[in-house]
């Protein structure tokens, strides 16, 4: 949890959380003009939250420097 790959990893999937979060809030049938911005973006930032604690709950389960709970050297070896 101390290295940067770490951090790095817990960023992109916050971020990526957050986007796809606030995608999923606003295809629900309204238009723009009709959302609730205020309680899109709670909801988003509460998945991120959520992003962030499980990335946390991660570290160091299948290798020290990652956010992941799978090891990268099994999808390395999957994909040869």
């Amino acid at each position: 949890m101390r290295s940067t790959q770490f951090w790095l990893d817990l960023a992109e999937r916050a971020i990526k959380t957050l986007a796809q979060t606030l995608l999923a809030w606003l295809v629900v049938d309204q238009t723009i003009w009709e959302l609730d911005w205020q309680q899109g973006l709670g909801v988003a930032a509460t998945a991120t939250v959520a992003s962030i604690l499980g990335s946390i709950a991660s570290a160091g389960v299948a290798e020290p420097e990652t956010a992941s709970l799978v090891s990268t050297g099994r999808h390395a070896a999957a994909e040869r």
